[in-house]
């Protein structure tokens, strides 16, 4: 699949049915080595006060992408905290 064609795509959890965000507002995180993909970064816009600081993403190993579907990528992530970590961009 081209990454142009993941664009669009709602992320959705299994584990608890809720919605992350969109495959076009998230970054990819590539394995520099080999070139596969090693996690979705996908915005965690809870708590950003400003557009110019450094934007907070919720990192989803690639091993959680379930299936992607025409209209979503499911996941399962059964962490109560996901991994969160600070990247700018």
């Amino acid at each position: 699949m081209k990454l142009s064609k993941l664009g669009g795509k709602e992320i959705v959890n299994l584990t608890d049915g809720g919605r992350l965000g969109i495959v076009a507002e998230s970054d990819l995180l590539i394995d520099e080595r080999n070139g596969k993909i090693r996690a979705l970064l996908v915005p965690d816009f809870r708590n950003q006060l400003s557009l110019f600081s450094e934007r907070n993403f919720i990192e989803i190993p690639w091993s959680c992408v379930k299936k992607i579907g025409n209209d979503m990528i499911i996941i399962e992530l059964d962490e109560e905290k996901p991994n969160r970590r600070k990247f700018s961009l």
